[in-house]
């Protein structure tokens, strides 16, 4: 859909900025949130590859189990945790939300016993996509774990960044980010459980040894709850998707960036896909993908299962990024063929105060065939690499 004419407010929240000082950018952004280490007792593997400097790299031989795997994993370098969901109110607004938690590792053992000294750093990032009045809005924090401001614990899921976060209740995510006139307080169920992706959960980004990352999603979460905008409260219901992902290394030089597709059909079916581009846009850039049935049967999917072809683009007046904003995807061995595209085009985020990073993360729509039958959906779609430096820097 197109719309020129919307604009994006962003606020930023600079809290502990001044600790980049002296720490490499790229070890800072867009990556995780986290805490201190308790032992090798929390892991289901024993220890294998450990990097020069003293992070464990993904590698085959992990067993995921929850709820401990919802939690912190600080013996890994990267870490994140992504809700995005689309959601209704009673009088029939739409809205979508993104709330990202990161936790990025800049020393695993450091030689200062003070909690003051600098083992992870900890970014989260709201956003609001107010679909009637088609606007987009963005905060963002940047914090650190050792005096309490921001963490996460091992062994279960319980995620902080100030008075944003995400714990567990039972089997209920809630979730509460509110900057001051927008965010979102939500109860997000279950649904189909965890599901792993790649191989049992070890997804590979590259050819290079450790170039992965462990990965799973939550894909179909029954979401109530209030949305806060301009001030006011709003009951909403809806659908949310959870990722979860962690590891050392993922991406090689010459990759720049990725885009990442999570679908929601009115069949019930689920389908992540995501393809990482390199400089020269070869058309062997890694892509893969999950399909989840309606009744949570899983179907892995490598590039040869899936064809992803972009369409109409859209130029952001702020970073001058040229964006696709509508796409085709096309799963033949599922007689799947989909377009996809942005509810508003104007869902940039700058995340320059946090993450160090640019990117395109918004609502989408979806129409199109699953054989014989006509569907709908909604989803989030997420572009990085487009705006900045490469994305292989960021991850260095």
């Amino acid at each position: 859909m197109r719309n020129p004419s919307t604009t994006q407010g962003t606020r930023r929240v600079d809290a502990g900025s001044t600790f980049l000082r002296g720490t490499s950018i790229s070890a800072v952004c867009l990556v995780t949130v986290a805490a201190l280490a308790r032992g090798p007792a929390m892991y289901a593997q024993t220890p294998g590859s450990v990097t020069s400097d003293g992070w464990r790299q993904a590698e085959a031989g992990y067993d995921l189990q929850f709820p401990r795997d919802h939690g912190s994993h600080p013996g890994y370098r990267i870490e994140w945790w992504y809700y995005t969901g689309n959601l209704a109110a009673e009088d029939g607004r739409r809205f979508g939300y993104q709330v990202t938690f990161f936790r990025a590792g800049v020393d695993p053992a450091p030689k200062n016993p003070s909690r003051w000294a600098v083992r992870d750093l900890f970014m989260a990032h709201l956003a609001v996509t107010d679909m009637s009045r088609a606007r987009h809005l963005v905060a963002e924090r940047l914090d650190r774990g050792g005096v309490g401001w921001a963490g996460a614990r091992e062994g279960t899921l319980s995620v902080w960044n100030g008075d944003w976060r995400v714990d567990l209740v039972g089997e209920t995510h809630q979730l509460v980010a509110v900057d001051r006139q927008f965010g979102v307080d939500l109860s997000l169920e279950p649904g189909k459980g965890a599901i792993p992706h790649g191989e049992r959960g070890l997804s590979r980004k590259g050819v290079e040894p450790g170039n992965a990352s462990y990965y799973y999603s939550m894909t179909r979460m029954p979401t109530s709850g209030h949305l806060v905008l301009d001030g006011e409260t709003i009951s909403v219901t809806g659908a949310s998707w959870m990722d979860h992902e962690f590891g050392t290394t993922f991406l090689e030089p010459s990759q720049v960036g990725w885009d990442w597709f999570s679908l929601q059909l009115d069949d019930g079916s689920d389908l992540m896909v995501f393809r990482i581009r390199r400089d020269d846009g070869g058309r062997d850039s890694p892509l893969a993908g999950t399909w989840v049935d309606a009744d949570a049967e899983i179907t892995v999917l490598s590039g040869d299962d899936v064809t992803l072809e972009p369409g109409r683009r859209w130029t952001s007046p702020a970073s001058e990024a040229v964006y696709p904003v509508e796409w085709r995807l096309a799963v033949p061995v599922q007689l799947t063929e989909l377009r996809i595209e942005a509810v508003i085009d104007t869902q940039e985020l700058d995340t320059r105060a946090s993450t160090g990073v640019t990117y395109w993360e918004g609502a989408v729509t979806v129409s199109g065939r699953v054989g014989d039958r006509t569907v709908k959906g909604r989803g989030y779609l997420e572009m990085t690499g487009y705006a900045g430096q490469p994305m292989s820097e960021v991850f260095r």
